[in-house]
């Protein structure tokens, strides 16, 4: 009776049902694939796949970088008053970054950022969240949104979120979405060629004898049996996994940067920025949506231009090689990079006791670079004064920042994040104010 019924349905079949047959066939022989794509799904797959974030902890001197100021006097100056032409017709910038200014088109320069914001925590917090400080809500990274927009889509054992080498000690970076969402600091030595992970392995242990403490642990625990529902326990796990897997896995061989070979070590640089970029560069192939590489010592209260000497040729050379490694390597159109601190320094230089020559926090107006991802190169968003002191045109506040790195990432602007006790809250803290909402940075965003 079965197959009489089967044969039945089969003699049945009519001419519209072979030409739906044979239409679906031509959809698989184009797409690849038995249902049609949509436009917005092929828009989706030119969407920033990762960021990299170049974090250039204490405040860097904008002048002296992205906004030089040659005609402004000594007392702004100080002895880097020369600039560097860029392969960019009409653009300069500082002296101290020659390499930089052979690739400037490959990036973009926003030398109207402002905030207004002079302590360093509070202007932390608006640079990593994109969001207005105050109020009962603390507002979590931009690293921390991606890695939780990103949850689903990502399907890597190694966190979404990674510092390079440390995570901020300025604000709780996961903000109300909870530690699950912080930054998973790898701590180490980044000039030598393997990092370490922080707080879970110090070097002291052998791979035989981790495996036997996780032996050990695994034999003790048994909560997941008694409680497999618990969604602590559960991610708990999900922790110890990873955990193991970066210390005792194949994913643990990321962080290892003598694979890459001296020459490319060299390309970077052999110190801790330079190093950190290189490894920022195999986290995101590996498919890792956000890395921060956290680079400190640019709170040049004192000794300013000393510290320039040495800073600025470190950067030049990490970041110019990081722009055209990833170029050479065909991952710049799906990796954002951007770079720059919590505020910028004072262009008037102090050069009375005791700072005997540096300069002082300055959030009213200084400079980021941006690069790939969709943002698009050989550009610059907005114009300070002859001085450096005020913006003077296309001023971009950090939520119009965050917004353009968010829609360039896929993630809708307009949804909401899940708060333990409010519910659903929008994605950003916006002020209400128009004059303090510049729009995001659409001339330099490629259209999707």
């Amino acid at each position: 009776m079965i197959i009489k019924y089967f044969t039945g349905i089969t003699r049945q079949i009519k001419l519209h049902h072979f030409l739906r047959l044979a239409a679906l066939s031509v959809v698989v022989f184009f797409t690849g694939s038995l249902f049609p794509v949509k436009a917005e799904q092929q828009a989706d797959k030119r969407r920033a796949k990762s960021v990299i974030f170049v974090y250039l902890d204490g405040g860097p001197a904008q002048t002296d970088m992205f906004d030089p100021k040659p005609k402004a006097g000594k007392d702004i100056t100080g002895p880097l008053n020369k600039t560097v032409t860029t392969n960019v017709p009409g653009l300069e910038i500082g002296e101290k970054l020659p390499l930089l200014a052979k690739i400037a088109d490959k990036y973009s320069i926003i030398r109207s950022m402002t905030h207004g914001i002079n302590g360093h925590e509070t202007a932390s917090y608006v640079m990593e969240t994109g969001s207005l400080p105050g109020g009962r809500v603390v507002y979590p990274s931009i690293g921390a949104v991606v890695a939780f927009k990103k949850e689903n889509s990502y399907q890597g054992s190694i966190p979404p979120y990674i510092s390079l080498t440390s995570g901020s000690t300025r604000f709780n970076e996961a903000g109300f979405l909870g530690p699950k969402y912080k930054s998973f600091a790898t701590g180490g030595n980044a000039e030598s060629s393997q990092f370490s992970v922080e707080g879970i392995v110090n070097g002291s242990y052998s791979d035989d004898q981790l495996k036997n403490r996780k032996a050990l642990l695994n034999s003790l625990d048994n909560f997941s049996e008694v409680m497999p529902q618990n969604e602590k326990l559960v991610e708990q796990d999900l922790f110890q996994k990873q955990a193991y897997s970066l210390i005792l896995g194949d994913d643990r061989k990321v962080f290892n940067l003598s694979e890459e070979g001296d020459e490319v070590r060299n390309r970077y640089g052999k110190n801790k920025l330079g190093q950190s970029c290189l490894a920022a560069r195999r986290l995101i192939q590996k498919g890792v949506p956000f890395v921060l590489v956290r680079n400190g010592g640019w709170d040049t209260h004192k000794q300013h231009f000393d510290r320039m000497n040495e800073k600025l040729p470190e950067l030049d050379q990490a970041l110019s090689a990081l722009l055209e490694d990833l170029s050479e390597k065909g991952l710049i159109d799906e990796t954002i990079v951007i770079c720059g601190g919590e505020f910028g320094r004072t262009p008037k230089i102090l050069y009375e006791p005791p700072w005997n020559g540096g300069r002082n926090h300055f959030g009213a107006a200084f400079s980021y670079l941006v690069a790939g991802g969709g943002f698009i190169g050989g550009k610059v968003v907005g114009a300070t004064d002859p001085k450096g002191e005020k913006v003077i045109s296309r001023p971009v506040y950090p939520w119009d920042f965050a917004e353009s790195i968010y829609t360039l990432m896929g993630i809708d602007t307009n949804g909401t994040l899940p708060h333990p006790t409010e519910g659903a809250i929008p994605l950003l803290f916006l002020p209400q104010e128009k004059d303090k909402r510049g729009g995001m940075l659409r001339e330099i965003m490629k259209t999707f």
